[in-house]
C-alpha cells in the first residue's frame, strides 16, 4: 500500500490551522456567552476589549501547555486537560489584569464566566473533530508515520501487536529487527521481518520515518551498536525501554542542564499541576468550611458535653514526601494520655469508641477539621489517606511501593477509600490492595479525576461496612 501524507507534508499548516481554530472558538463563544447571559448579542467595545485582551493571553498561554504539538496516539482526556488549564489560565491572567488595574467592575463577571463553560466545551468539540477527521485520514492510508522496530523481539512484537490493534494513531510498522531466534506470537504479522544487520540494507532500500529501539533497559552494548549501525540515516529515533517488570511512578523523560534523565518515581505535583492542585484545594476547602462550620459548632459541643477530654484529637501523620504533620479530627474516643506503640487499629464494637463518636466514624463526619489541614497546605481534599506512624513503620517493609503514597499530599478522601478501602485492615492482603488503589491515583491524577473522586464521595464516600 502506497502511504499518503498529505497531512504530514503541511504539519506546520495543520498547527496554524489549530491555533486560528482556537482564537475563532474563543471569539465565537464570547459572542454566544454574551448573548445567551446579557441578552444583548452587540459587543460593546468594553467588551470587545476584554475578547482581545483573552485571545491574545491565550496566544501566549497555550503553546506553554503544547496544545500545538504532535497528539498522535496520545489519550485525548490529556488533551482536554490541557485545554482546560491553558483556557483557566487565561481567563485567570485577564481577572489579575483588570484586579490590578481597578476596572473589573466594568465587566459582568456572570458573563466572563458562563464565557469560561461555553468556551471550554467549544475548544473541546474542535479538537474532537480534528482528531475524528485524523483518525478517519489515518485509517485510510493518510497522514501516516512509517516506521521499523528493532531490538528485542518478544518486546518488538508486543509493540507491533498495539500498533496493529490501532491503526488510527498513523503508525504504519514497515518490520521488525532482531537478532533473537523466538518466533513472533502475533496471528498477522505486519511487515519484513529480518536480523539487525539486514536493518541497514532495508533503509537503504526503502527510507522510514522513524526506527523504535525496544530493548531492556540492561541492554546498553546492543543499543549502542544500533545507534552506531543508523548514524548515517536522517530518520527518527526513539527508544522504547522494556520497563514493564519495574513499579515505576509517573515515569517520564525529562532534561536537566543538557543532561538527559529518565523519571523512574517521581511526584505527579509540580509546575503548573502543583499551581492548579493548590488552588482546587483553597478554594474548595474554604467554601467548604464556611458552608459546614454550623454543624462542626454543633459536633463539637456534643463531643465536648458527652466525653471528657479535648474536642479536637490530633495525631502525627506523615504528609508530602513524608515529612510529619498533625491531623485533625474530632475526638471519637475515650481521652487518654497513653502514647501508642504498635500498630492498633479501631475494630468492630472497640470499648475506646465513645457512643457519639461511633457516629462519627461511620459516617466521616470526624474528619471534618480536616479541612483545616487542608487550609494549612497539610493536606488535599483529594488523596491517600494518612495513616498513623507507627502503621507507616510496620507496612513499609511489608508492602511494595508503600511509602510512595507520599508523592502527593495526603488527603480527606480518596480513590481507595471510595472503592470501599476503608476503616480497619485487619489483614496484610486488605492493606495491599488499599496501597495499589492509592498509587493508582498517584499515577493518574488529573483535576476531572479529583472532581470525580469528589462527586463519587458525596454519593457513597461517608459510611462504610469497615468503618468502626
Amino acid at each position: 500500500m502506497k502511504r499518503r501524507g498529505i497531512l504530514r507534508e503541511h504539519a506546520n499548516l495543520l498547527d496554524f490551522f489549530l491555533q486560528a481554530s482556537d482564537w475563532l472558538v474563543l471569539i465565537a463563544s464570547a459572542w454566544l456567552s454574551h448573548g445567551l447571559y446579557l441578552q444583548d448579542w452587540r459587543i460593546s467595545p468594553q467588551d470587545g476589549q476584554v475578547i482581545a485582551v483573552v485571545v491574545i493571553l491565550s496566544a501566549i498561554i497555550f503553546p506553554k501547555f503544547s496544545l500545538y504539538q504532535s497528539w498522535r496516539g496520545l489519550s485525548f482526556w490529556g488533551e482536554s486537560r490541557a485545554l482546560a488549564g491553558a483556557f483557566g489560565f487565561s481567563l485567570l491572567g485577564f481577572t489579575a489584569l483588570a484586579f490590578v488595574t481597578k476596572v473589573g467592575a466594568l465587566y459582568s463577571r456572570g458573563w466572563i464566566l458562563t464565557w469560561g463553560g461555553v468556551g471550554f466545551l467549544g475548544l473541546v468539540v474542535t479538537r474532537l473533530a480534528v482528531r475524528l477527521v485524523l483518525r478517519w485520514a489515518r485509517k485510510h492510508g493518510y497522514n501516516q508515520r512509517s516506521i521499523v522496530i528493532a531490538g528485542s523481539l518478544p518486546q518488538a512484537q508486543a509493540i507491533a501487536n498495539q500498533i496493529q490493534a490501532n491503526p488510527w494513531t498513523g503508525f504504519h510498522l514497515e518490520g521488525i529487527y532482531s537478532d533473537d531466534t523466538t518466533p513472533g506470537n502475533s496471528k498477522k504479522q505486519a511487515g519484513k521481518r529480518g536480523t539487525l544487520r539486514q536493518l541497514v540494507q532495508s533503509l537503504q532500500k526503502k527510507p522510514v520515518d522513524q526506527v523504535w529501539i525496544a530493548l531492556p533497559l540492561g541492554e546498553e552494548a546492543k543499543l549502542k551498536r544500533i545507534l552506531h549501525d543508523l548514524r548515517h540515516f536522517p530518520v527518527d529515533i526513539r527508544y522504547a525501554p522494556d520497563i514493564s517488570g519495574l513499579r515505576l511512578l509517573n515515569h517520564a523523560l525529562s532534561e536537566v542542564a543538557g543532561i538527559s534523565l529518565m523519571d523512574l518515581s517521581v511526584s505527579p505535583m509540580a509546575g503548573r499541576d502543583r499551581l492548579l492542585k493548590a488552588l482546587e484545594d483553597r478554594l474548595l476547602a474554604g467554601l467548604i468550611l464556611l458552608l459546614i462550620s454550623p454543624l462542626m459548632v454543633w459536633i463539637a459541643m456534643g463531643v465536648k458535653l458527652t466525653s471528657k477530654g479535648p474536642v479536637f484529637y490530633r495525631q502525627m501523620r506523615h504528609g508530602w514526601d513524608g515529612k510529619p504533620f498533625a491531623v485533625l479530627k474530632f475526638r471519637s474516643m475515650r481521652h487518654t494520655s497513653r502514647q501508642e506503640t504498635r500498630p492498633v487499629q479501631a475494630t468492630r464494637h472497640d470499648p475506646r469508641i465513645t457512643p457519639l463518636g461511633r457516629w462519627l466514624r461511620r459516617t466521616s463526619l470526624d474528619e471534618l477539621p480536616q479541612f483545616i489541614n487542608v487550609l494549612k497546605g497539610d493536606m488535599s481534599i483529594v488523596g491517600p489517606r494518612p495513616h498513623a506512624l507507627a502503621h507507616n513503620e510496620f507496612y513499609k517493609d511489608q508492602i511494595d511501593g508503600y511509602m510512595k503514597r507520599h508523592k502527593v499530599k495526603p488527603g480527606i478522601t480518596g480513590w481507595a477509600q471510595i472503592n470501599g478501602w476503608r476503616g480497619e485492615t485487619d489483614t496484610l492482603e486488605k492493606m495491599q490492595r488499599r496501597v495499589e488503589y492509592d498509587l493508582y491515583y498517584v499515577e493518574n491524577w488529573s483535576l476531572l479525576f479529583d472532581l470525580k473522586i469528589i462527586l463519587l464521595t458525596l454519593f457513597h464516600g461517608f459510611h462504610g461496612k469497615n468503618a468502626y
